[in-house]
Protein backbone atom coordinates (compact mmCIF):
# COMPACT_ATOMS: atom_id res chain seq x y z
CA UNK A 1 0.00 0.00 0.00
CA UNK A 2 2.82 2.41 0.81
CA UNK A 3 4.07 2.26 -2.76
CA UNK A 4 0.97 3.79 -4.34
CA UNK A 5 2.07 5.57 -7.55
CA UNK A 6 -0.50 8.30 -6.96
CA UNK A 7 0.92 9.40 -3.61
CA UNK A 8 -0.01 13.05 -3.10
CA UNK A 9 3.63 14.08 -3.40
CA UNK A 10 4.21 12.28 -6.71
CA UNK A 11 4.69 14.06 -10.03
CA UNK A 12 1.93 11.98 -11.61
CA UNK A 13 -0.58 13.00 -8.96
CA UNK A 14 0.39 16.68 -8.75
CA UNK A 15 0.58 17.38 -12.48
CA UNK A 16 -1.77 14.83 -14.02
CA UNK A 17 -4.34 13.19 -11.78
CA UNK A 18 -5.22 16.04 -9.40
CA UNK A 19 -5.64 18.80 -12.04
CA UNK A 20 -7.72 16.53 -14.29
CA UNK A 21 -9.80 15.23 -11.38
CA UNK A 22 -10.57 18.74 -10.16
CA UNK A 23 -11.33 20.04 -13.66
CA UNK A 24 -13.76 17.24 -14.49
CA UNK A 25 -15.36 17.52 -11.05
CA UNK A 26 -15.88 21.27 -11.42
CA UNK A 27 -17.31 20.94 -14.94
CA UNK A 28 -19.65 18.07 -14.10
CA UNK A 29 -23.33 18.97 -13.59
CA UNK A 30 -24.41 18.99 -9.96
CA UNK A 31 -26.43 15.79 -10.25
CA UNK A 32 -23.38 13.97 -11.69
CA UNK A 33 -20.69 15.25 -9.33
CA UNK A 34 -20.89 12.26 -6.98
CA UNK A 35 -20.72 9.83 -9.91
CA UNK A 36 -17.65 11.67 -11.23
CA UNK A 37 -16.12 11.65 -7.74
CA UNK A 38 -16.76 7.92 -7.42
CA UNK A 39 -15.22 7.20 -10.84
CA UNK A 40 -12.14 9.27 -10.00
CA UNK A 41 -11.81 7.48 -6.67
CA UNK A 42 -12.05 4.07 -8.37
CA UNK A 43 -9.30 5.09 -10.81
CA UNK A 44 -7.17 6.27 -7.89
CA UNK A 45 -7.82 3.03 -6.01
CA UNK A 46 -7.06 0.81 -9.02
CA UNK A 47 -3.85 2.66 -9.88
CA UNK A 48 -2.16 0.55 -7.20
CA UNK A 49 -3.76 -2.63 -8.60
CA UNK A 50 -7.27 -3.75 -9.40
CA UNK A 51 -7.22 -6.99 -7.43
CA UNK A 52 -8.66 -5.44 -4.23
CA UNK A 53 -11.53 -3.64 -5.99
CA UNK A 54 -13.98 -6.57 -5.48
CA UNK A 55 -13.22 -6.49 -1.73
CA UNK A 56 -14.14 -2.85 -1.26
CA UNK A 57 -17.14 -3.25 -3.61
CA UNK A 58 -18.50 -6.09 -1.47
CA UNK A 59 -17.97 -4.15 1.77
CA UNK A 60 -19.68 -1.09 0.30
CA UNK A 61 -22.64 -3.21 -0.81
CA UNK A 62 -22.93 -5.02 2.53
CA UNK A 63 -22.90 -1.82 4.59
CA UNK A 64 -25.19 0.05 2.20
CA UNK A 65 -27.78 -2.73 2.48
CA UNK A 66 -27.21 -2.95 6.24
CA UNK A 67 -27.93 0.75 6.60
CA UNK A 68 -31.16 0.44 4.63
CA UNK A 69 -32.27 -2.58 6.67
CA UNK A 70 -31.44 -0.97 10.02
CA UNK A 71 -33.53 2.05 9.03
CA UNK A 72 -36.53 -0.16 8.18
CA UNK A 73 -36.43 -2.81 10.89
CA UNK A 74 -37.58 -2.58 14.49
CA UNK A 75 -36.43 -4.23 17.71
CA UNK A 76 -33.85 -7.00 17.74
CA UNK A 77 -33.63 -7.20 13.97
CA UNK A 78 -31.89 -3.84 13.81
CA UNK A 79 -29.25 -4.94 16.30
CA UNK A 80 -28.69 -8.26 14.47
CA UNK A 81 -28.06 -6.44 11.18
CA UNK A 82 -25.70 -4.00 12.90
CA UNK A 83 -23.70 -6.81 14.50
CA UNK A 84 -23.51 -8.73 11.21
CA UNK A 85 -22.31 -5.68 9.26
CA UNK A 86 -19.70 -4.80 11.89
CA UNK A 87 -18.46 -8.40 12.12
CA UNK A 88 -18.12 -8.69 8.34
CA UNK A 89 -16.30 -5.36 8.01
CA UNK A 90 -14.03 -5.87 11.01
CA UNK A 91 -13.51 -9.50 9.99
CA UNK A 92 -12.23 -8.40 6.60
CA UNK A 93 -9.77 -6.03 8.27
CA UNK A 94 -8.57 -8.72 10.69
CA UNK A 95 -8.21 -11.34 7.95
CA UNK A 96 -6.25 -9.20 5.49
CA UNK A 97 -4.15 -7.36 8.05
CA UNK A 98 -3.45 -9.94 10.75
CA UNK A 99 -3.71 -13.48 9.33
CA UNK A 100 -0.01 -13.85 8.50
CA UNK A 101 0.92 -12.30 11.84
CA UNK A 102 -1.26 -14.84 13.66
CA UNK A 103 0.28 -17.69 11.63
CA UNK A 104 3.79 -16.49 12.50
CA UNK A 105 2.82 -16.25 16.17
CA UNK A 106 1.40 -19.80 16.15
CA UNK A 107 4.56 -21.07 14.49
CA UNK A 108 6.67 -19.39 17.16
CA UNK A 109 4.58 -20.54 20.13
CA UNK A 110 3.60 -24.05 19.05
CA UNK A 111 6.56 -24.91 16.86
CA UNK A 112 4.34 -25.29 13.80
CA UNK A 113 5.39 -24.73 10.20
CA UNK A 114 2.33 -22.98 8.81
CA UNK A 115 3.10 -21.13 5.60
CA UNK A 116 2.09 -17.47 5.32
CA UNK A 117 -0.51 -16.61 2.71
CA UNK A 118 1.44 -15.00 -0.13
CA UNK A 119 -1.51 -12.97 -1.45
CA UNK A 120 -1.63 -11.16 1.90
CA UNK A 121 1.94 -9.88 1.62
CA UNK A 122 0.60 -6.45 0.62
CA UNK A 123 -2.20 -4.81 2.58
CA UNK A 124 -5.27 -3.76 0.56
CA UNK A 125 -5.12 -0.03 -0.11
CA UNK A 126 -6.76 2.03 2.63
CA UNK A 127 -8.50 -0.88 4.38
CA UNK A 128 -7.64 0.37 7.89
CA UNK A 129 -9.39 3.64 7.11
CA UNK A 130 -12.42 2.72 5.03
CA UNK A 131 -13.42 -0.14 7.33
CA UNK A 132 -13.61 2.34 10.20
CA UNK A 133 -15.70 4.67 8.03
CA UNK A 134 -18.09 1.80 7.27
CA UNK A 135 -18.42 0.79 10.93
CA UNK A 136 -19.09 4.39 11.98
CA UNK A 137 -21.79 4.69 9.29
CA UNK A 138 -23.84 1.64 10.30
CA UNK A 139 -23.40 2.49 13.99
CA UNK A 140 -24.66 6.03 13.40
CA UNK A 141 -27.65 4.76 11.42
CA UNK A 142 -28.41 2.35 14.28
CA UNK A 143 -28.25 5.12 16.91
CA UNK A 144 -30.20 7.44 14.58
CA UNK A 145 -27.43 10.01 14.47
CA UNK A 146 -27.70 9.92 10.69
CA UNK A 147 -30.20 8.70 8.13
CA UNK A 148 -29.48 5.70 5.95
CA UNK A 149 -28.21 6.68 2.50
CA UNK A 150 -30.61 5.74 -0.27
CA UNK A 151 -28.33 6.48 -3.22
CA UNK A 152 -25.64 3.80 -3.53
CA UNK A 153 -23.46 6.06 -5.70
CA UNK A 154 -23.43 8.77 -3.04
CA UNK A 155 -22.57 6.19 -0.38
CA UNK A 156 -19.80 4.60 -2.44
CA UNK A 157 -18.36 8.05 -3.20
CA UNK A 158 -18.13 8.66 0.55
CA UNK A 159 -16.38 5.35 1.26
CA UNK A 160 -13.89 5.52 -1.65
CA UNK A 161 -13.38 9.30 -1.46
CA UNK A 162 -9.85 9.43 -2.84
CA UNK A 163 -8.45 12.33 -0.75
CA UNK A 164 -9.02 10.21 2.39
CA UNK A 165 -8.23 6.78 1.00
CA UNK A 166 -4.53 6.37 1.77
CA UNK A 167 -4.11 7.86 5.27
CA UNK A 168 -7.50 9.24 6.25
CA UNK A 169 -8.58 11.25 8.16
CA UNK A 170 -11.50 9.09 9.29
CA UNK A 171 -14.41 11.40 8.49
CA UNK A 172 -17.92 10.25 9.35
CA UNK A 173 -20.70 10.00 6.81
CA UNK A 174 -22.90 12.47 8.67
CA UNK A 175 -20.18 15.13 8.30
CA UNK A 176 -19.96 14.67 4.52
CA UNK A 177 -23.62 13.92 3.71
CA UNK A 178 -24.78 17.56 3.40
CA UNK A 179 -22.30 18.22 0.58
CA UNK A 180 -22.93 14.82 -1.06
CA UNK A 181 -26.63 15.71 -1.16
CA UNK A 182 -25.97 19.18 -2.56
CA UNK A 183 -26.70 18.79 -6.27
CA UNK A 184 -25.84 22.38 -7.18
CA UNK A 185 -23.37 22.89 -10.01
CA UNK A 186 -21.08 25.06 -7.90
CA UNK A 187 -21.17 23.32 -4.55
CA UNK A 188 -17.55 24.35 -3.99
CA UNK A 189 -17.14 28.11 -3.57
CA UNK A 190 -14.15 30.06 -4.83
CA UNK A 191 -13.24 30.89 -1.23
CA UNK A 192 -13.24 27.15 -0.37
CA UNK A 193 -11.07 26.36 -3.39
CA UNK A 194 -8.56 29.05 -2.46
CA UNK A 195 -8.45 27.95 1.18
CA UNK A 196 -8.11 24.33 0.10
CA UNK A 197 -5.22 25.12 -2.25
CA UNK A 198 -3.36 26.92 0.54
CA UNK A 199 -3.95 24.03 2.94
CA UNK A 200 -2.78 21.51 0.33
CA UNK A 201 0.46 23.40 -0.41
CA UNK A 202 1.23 23.83 3.29
CA UNK A 203 0.67 20.12 3.82
CA UNK A 204 2.86 19.29 0.83
CA UNK A 205 5.61 21.50 2.24
CA UNK A 206 5.42 19.68 5.57
CA UNK A 207 5.82 16.36 3.77
CA UNK A 208 8.48 17.00 1.10
CA UNK A 209 10.53 19.81 2.70
CA UNK A 210 10.44 18.97 6.40
CA UNK A 211 9.45 15.32 6.91
CA UNK A 212 11.54 13.77 4.14
CA UNK A 213 14.59 15.95 4.86
CA UNK A 214 14.54 15.46 8.63
CA UNK A 215 13.82 11.73 8.20
CA UNK A 216 17.14 11.32 6.39
CA UNK A 217 18.91 11.76 9.73
CA UNK A 218 17.14 8.75 11.27
CA UNK A 219 17.90 6.67 8.17
CA UNK A 220 21.56 7.72 8.34
CA UNK A 221 21.64 6.06 11.74
CA UNK A 222 19.57 2.89 11.23
CA UNK A 223 19.62 2.44 7.45
CA UNK A 224 21.58 -0.27 5.65
CA UNK A 225 24.21 2.28 4.64
CA UNK A 226 24.07 4.19 7.92
CA UNK A 227 26.35 4.19 10.92
CA UNK A 228 24.29 1.51 12.66
CA UNK A 229 22.39 2.02 15.89
CA UNK A 230 24.85 -0.26 17.71
CA UNK A 231 27.66 2.18 16.81
CA UNK A 232 25.75 5.33 17.79
CA UNK A 233 26.58 7.26 20.92
CA UNK A 234 23.79 8.01 23.39
CA UNK A 235 23.50 11.68 22.24
CA UNK A 236 23.26 10.51 18.62
CA UNK A 237 20.56 7.98 19.50
CA UNK A 238 18.52 10.74 21.14
CA UNK A 239 19.10 13.03 18.17
CA UNK A 240 17.93 10.27 15.84
CA UNK A 241 14.73 9.42 17.71
CA UNK A 242 13.94 13.14 17.97
CA UNK A 243 14.37 13.39 14.19
CA UNK A 244 12.03 10.42 13.71
CA UNK A 245 9.45 12.06 15.99
CA UNK A 246 9.52 15.23 13.88
CA UNK A 247 9.48 13.25 10.63
CA UNK A 248 6.43 11.25 11.66
CA UNK A 249 4.55 14.37 12.74
CA UNK A 250 5.24 16.38 9.60
CA UNK A 251 4.70 13.38 7.35
CA UNK A 252 1.31 12.43 8.80
CA UNK A 253 0.03 15.94 9.54
CA UNK A 254 1.22 17.04 6.10
CA UNK A 255 -0.73 14.24 4.42
CA UNK A 256 -3.77 15.04 6.54
CA UNK A 257 -3.61 18.69 5.49
CA UNK A 258 -3.22 17.70 1.84
CA UNK A 259 -6.25 15.45 2.24
CA UNK A 260 -8.32 18.20 3.87
CA UNK A 261 -7.11 20.72 1.30
CA UNK A 262 -8.23 18.46 -1.56
CA UNK A 263 -11.53 17.86 0.19
CA UNK A 264 -12.07 21.59 0.64
CA UNK A 265 -11.32 22.18 -3.05
CA UNK A 266 -14.22 19.80 -3.73
CA UNK A 267 -16.55 21.53 -1.28
CA UNK A 268 -16.07 19.32 1.81
CA UNK A 269 -14.99 20.94 5.07
CA UNK A 270 -13.41 18.08 7.02
CA UNK A 271 -12.17 18.19 10.63
CA UNK A 272 -8.50 18.80 11.35
CA UNK A 273 -6.54 15.69 12.28
CA UNK A 274 -3.76 17.45 14.22
CA UNK A 275 -3.59 20.42 16.57
CA UNK A 276 0.10 21.05 17.36
CA UNK A 277 0.48 17.85 19.42
CA UNK A 278 4.05 18.57 20.51
CA UNK A 279 2.73 21.59 22.42
CA UNK A 280 0.64 19.30 24.65
CA UNK A 281 0.86 19.67 28.42
CA UNK A 282 0.03 16.04 29.25
CA UNK A 283 -0.33 12.68 27.55
CA UNK A 284 -4.09 13.14 27.84
CA UNK A 285 -3.77 16.47 26.04
CA UNK A 286 -1.45 14.93 23.43
CA UNK A 287 -4.13 12.43 22.39
CA UNK A 288 -6.62 15.25 21.98
CA UNK A 289 -4.21 16.74 19.46
CA UNK A 290 -2.67 13.75 17.60
CA UNK A 291 -4.64 11.77 14.98
CA UNK A 292 -7.78 13.38 16.33
CA UNK A 293 -10.24 11.51 14.09
CA UNK A 294 -8.87 8.13 15.18
CA UNK A 295 -8.99 9.06 18.87
CA UNK A 296 -12.58 10.24 18.53
CA UNK A 297 -13.50 7.07 16.60
CA UNK A 298 -12.23 4.82 19.39
CA UNK A 299 -13.94 6.99 21.99
CA UNK A 300 -17.34 7.00 20.26
CA UNK A 301 -17.45 3.44 18.86
CA UNK A 302 -15.45 1.41 21.41
CA UNK A 303 -14.94 3.24 24.72
CA UNK A 304 -18.43 4.70 25.19
CA UNK A 305 -20.32 1.56 24.03
CA UNK A 306 -18.23 -0.45 26.53
CA UNK A 307 -19.51 1.83 29.27
CA UNK A 308 -16.88 4.58 29.25
CA UNK A 309 -16.49 5.96 32.78
CA UNK A 310 -20.09 5.27 33.80
CA UNK A 311 -19.60 1.87 35.46
CA UNK A 312 -17.00 2.53 38.12
CA UNK A 313 -13.22 2.98 38.24
CA UNK A 314 -12.23 -0.64 37.57
CA UNK A 315 -14.52 -0.93 34.58
CA UNK A 316 -13.17 2.34 33.23
CA UNK A 317 -9.60 1.03 33.47
CA UNK A 318 -10.68 -2.16 31.66
CA UNK A 319 -12.36 -0.10 28.94
CA UNK A 320 -9.20 1.96 28.53
CA UNK A 321 -7.14 -1.22 28.29
CA UNK A 322 -9.33 -2.54 25.47
CA UNK A 323 -9.20 0.77 23.61
CA UNK A 324 -5.43 1.13 23.80
CA UNK A 325 -4.72 -2.50 22.96
CA UNK A 326 -6.91 -2.09 19.86
CA UNK A 327 -5.32 1.28 19.07
CA UNK A 328 -1.90 -0.34 19.15
CA UNK A 329 -2.88 -3.28 16.96
CA UNK A 330 -4.76 -1.01 14.54
CA UNK A 331 -1.41 0.52 13.64
CA UNK A 332 0.07 -2.78 12.53
CA UNK A 333 0.43 -6.51 12.91
CA UNK A 334 3.46 -6.44 15.18
CA UNK A 335 4.00 -6.86 18.92
CA UNK A 336 5.75 -3.51 19.22
CA UNK A 337 2.49 -1.77 18.28
CA UNK A 338 0.64 -3.60 21.05
CA UNK A 339 3.41 -2.61 23.48
CA UNK A 340 3.10 0.99 22.26
CA UNK A 341 -0.65 0.96 22.89
CA UNK A 342 -0.22 -0.53 26.37
CA UNK A 343 2.53 2.00 27.11
CA UNK A 344 0.02 4.79 26.57
CA UNK A 345 -2.63 2.91 28.53
CA UNK A 346 -0.33 2.89 31.57
CA UNK A 347 0.58 6.57 31.19
CA UNK A 348 -3.05 7.63 30.82
CA UNK A 349 -4.21 5.58 33.81
CA UNK A 350 -1.48 7.20 35.94
CA UNK A 351 -2.49 10.65 34.73
CA UNK A 352 -6.20 10.09 35.24
CA UNK A 353 -5.80 8.74 38.77
CA UNK A 354 -2.94 10.83 40.11
CA UNK A 355 -0.74 13.01 37.93
CA UNK A 356 -3.13 15.13 35.84
CA UNK A 357 -4.08 17.52 38.65
CA UNK A 358 -0.38 18.37 39.15
CA UNK A 359 0.25 18.75 35.42
CA UNK A 360 -2.58 21.26 35.16
CA UNK A 361 -0.83 23.53 37.66
CA UNK A 362 2.52 23.61 35.87
CA UNK A 363 3.70 25.59 32.86
CA UNK A 364 7.03 24.39 31.50
CA UNK A 365 7.66 21.02 33.13
CA UNK A 366 4.36 19.44 31.88
CA UNK A 367 5.44 20.13 28.28
CA UNK A 368 8.89 18.63 28.88
CA UNK A 369 7.37 15.61 30.63
CA UNK A 370 4.96 15.07 27.72
CA UNK A 371 7.63 15.43 25.04
CA UNK A 372 9.94 13.01 26.83
CA UNK A 373 7.36 10.22 27.07
CA UNK A 374 6.01 10.85 23.55
CA UNK A 375 9.50 10.63 22.03
CA UNK A 376 10.24 7.44 23.97
CA UNK A 377 6.87 6.14 22.76
CA UNK A 378 7.93 6.71 19.14
CA UNK A 379 10.96 4.55 19.89
CA UNK A 380 8.59 1.70 20.77
CA UNK A 381 6.46 2.54 17.75
CA UNK A 382 9.33 2.29 15.27
CA UNK A 383 10.86 -0.85 16.77
CA UNK A 384 9.59 -3.04 13.91
CA UNK A 385 11.90 -1.24 11.47
CA UNK A 386 15.05 -3.09 10.41
CA UNK A 387 18.01 -1.58 12.21
CA UNK A 388 16.05 -0.27 15.21
CA UNK A 389 15.28 -3.19 17.57
CA UNK A 390 13.59 -1.94 20.72
CA UNK A 391 16.05 -3.47 23.18
CA UNK A 392 19.04 -1.93 21.44
CA UNK A 393 17.34 1.44 21.06
CA UNK A 394 16.34 1.65 24.73
CA UNK A 395 19.84 0.57 25.71
CA UNK A 396 21.39 3.32 23.62
CA UNK A 397 18.94 5.92 24.95
CA UNK A 398 19.14 5.16 28.67
CA UNK A 399 22.57 3.57 29.22
CA UNK A 400 25.37 6.05 28.44
CA UNK A 401 27.43 4.83 25.49
CA UNK A 402 30.34 6.23 23.54
CA UNK A 403 30.28 5.79 19.79
CA UNK A 404 29.71 7.84 16.68
CA UNK A 405 29.41 11.45 17.79
CA UNK A 406 26.28 13.53 17.28
CA UNK A 407 28.27 16.67 16.36
CA UNK A 408 28.60 15.84 12.66
CA UNK A 409 24.85 15.26 12.37
CA UNK A 410 24.05 18.39 14.37
CA UNK A 411 26.10 20.44 11.90
CA UNK A 412 24.35 18.86 8.91
CA UNK A 413 20.80 18.70 10.26
CA UNK A 414 20.76 21.40 12.94
CA UNK A 415 18.94 23.98 10.83
CA UNK A 416 16.33 21.44 9.72
CA UNK A 417 15.76 20.26 13.27
CA UNK A 418 15.41 23.85 14.46
CA UNK A 419 12.87 24.53 11.69
CA UNK A 420 11.04 21.35 12.65
CA UNK A 421 10.78 22.48 16.25
CA UNK A 422 9.69 25.96 15.18
CA UNK A 423 6.98 24.66 12.84
CA UNK A 424 5.64 22.45 15.63
CA UNK A 425 4.58 25.61 17.49
CA UNK A 426 1.72 28.05 16.83
CA UNK A 427 4.15 30.75 15.60
CA UNK A 428 4.05 29.97 11.83
CA UNK A 429 0.25 29.89 11.83
CA UNK A 430 0.14 33.15 13.77
CA UNK A 431 2.52 34.83 11.30
CA UNK A 432 0.49 33.55 8.33
CA UNK A 433 -2.69 35.02 9.80
CA UNK A 434 -0.90 38.35 10.17
CA UNK A 435 -0.47 38.46 6.37
CA UNK A 436 -4.23 38.24 5.78
CA UNK A 437 -4.51 41.98 5.18
CA UNK A 438 -1.38 42.13 3.00
CA UNK A 439 -2.56 40.20 -0.05
CA UNK A 440 0.57 40.67 -2.25
CA UNK A 441 2.81 39.32 0.52
CA UNK A 442 0.40 36.43 1.10
CA UNK A 443 0.41 35.54 -2.60
CA UNK A 444 4.20 35.82 -2.75
CA UNK A 445 4.67 33.45 0.19
CA UNK A 446 2.19 30.97 -1.27
CA UNK A 447 3.80 31.05 -4.74
CA UNK A 448 7.33 30.72 -3.36
CA UNK A 449 6.33 27.79 -1.17
CA UNK A 450 4.56 26.07 -4.09
CA UNK A 451 7.61 26.47 -6.34
CA UNK A 452 9.91 25.19 -3.60
CA UNK A 453 7.66 22.15 -3.08
CA UNK A 454 7.70 21.38 -6.80
CA UNK A 455 11.49 21.61 -6.80
CA UNK A 456 11.71 19.14 -3.91
CA UNK A 457 9.20 16.77 -5.56
CA UNK A 458 10.98 16.78 -8.93
CA UNK A 459 14.46 16.44 -7.41
CA UNK A 460 13.70 13.59 -5.02
CA UNK A 461 12.46 10.03 -5.12
CA UNK A 462 8.81 9.89 -4.07
CA UNK A 463 8.45 8.67 -0.50
CA UNK A 464 5.08 7.32 0.53
CA UNK A 465 3.27 8.39 3.68
CA UNK A 466 4.59 6.61 6.79
CA UNK A 467 1.02 6.04 8.01
CA UNK A 468 0.00 4.40 4.71
CA UNK A 469 1.36 1.14 6.13
CA UNK A 470 -0.90 1.28 9.19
Amino acid sequence: MAGHDLAFNSVVFLFCFMPLALLVYYLAPGRLKNAVLLLESIVFFCWAGIRWLPLIAVLVAVNYLAGRLIARLQGGGRRAVLVLAVVLSAGALVFFKYTNFLLETLNSIAGLQLSPLSFLSALPLGISYYVFKLISYVADVYTKKTQAERNVIDFAAYVLFFPQLIVGPIVRYRDMAPVLHNKAMGRCSIAQAESGAVLFVFGLAKKVILADSIGALWQNIIGADGVGLANASTPLAWLGILAYSLQLYFDFSGYSEMSNGLSKMMGFDCPANFDRPYMATSITDFWRRWHITLSLWFRDYIYIPLGGNRRGALRQVFNMLVVWALTGFWHGASWNFLCWGLYYFVLLVIEKNFLLKFLQKGRVWPRLYTLFFVVVGWGIFTANQPGAPLGLLLNRLFVPHAGVSALYFVRNYGVLLALGCLFSTPLPGWLWEKTRRVLPLRLLIFAALAVLCVAFVVASTVSAALYADF
